[in-house]
């Protein structure tokens, strides 16, 4: 019986994709913007899945700078191409891309990843 050898290094590069993959999936950091810190926002107080995009931006977007302000390392915290899912006052829930941490309208909605309140 013969078995098919394939190239030397394709199998660790397939296993690498899978490890960062896995890793950036692993990664994504959930707001509740219902506790106590968020709540009080001024962009975020009735806010839901079903208000226009850039109103959703306006409101990731101060979420995130909050996190971060709060975190131990607010300039490496929440890096450009990080996502965070937004859990709204309503329970509806979201994944947004962080696009530019130092712009008012800094994260992006990924498309497809709205989730209705459950």
């Amino acid at each position: 019986m013969k078995y098919k050898r394939t190239r030397p290094g394709v199998n660790l590069l397939v296993w690498g994709l899978v490890v960062v993959a896995y890793a950036a999936a692993a990664a994504t950091i959930v707001i509740e913007t219902r506790d106590p810190g968020f709540r009080d926002l001024s962009r975020i107080g009735h806010m839901t899945i079903h208000a226009p995009d850039d109103a959703r931006r306006l409101g990731a977007s101060q979420v995130a700078a909050l996190y971060r302000a709060r975190s131990g390392t607010p300039f490496s915290t929440l890096s450009p191409g990080s996502t965070i899912k937004v859990v709204w006052p309503d329970g509806s829930s979201e994944v947004v891309r962080i696009t530019d941490p130092s712009s008012p309208l800094g994260a992006t909605p990924v498309p497809g990843t709205q989730q209705a309140p459950e």
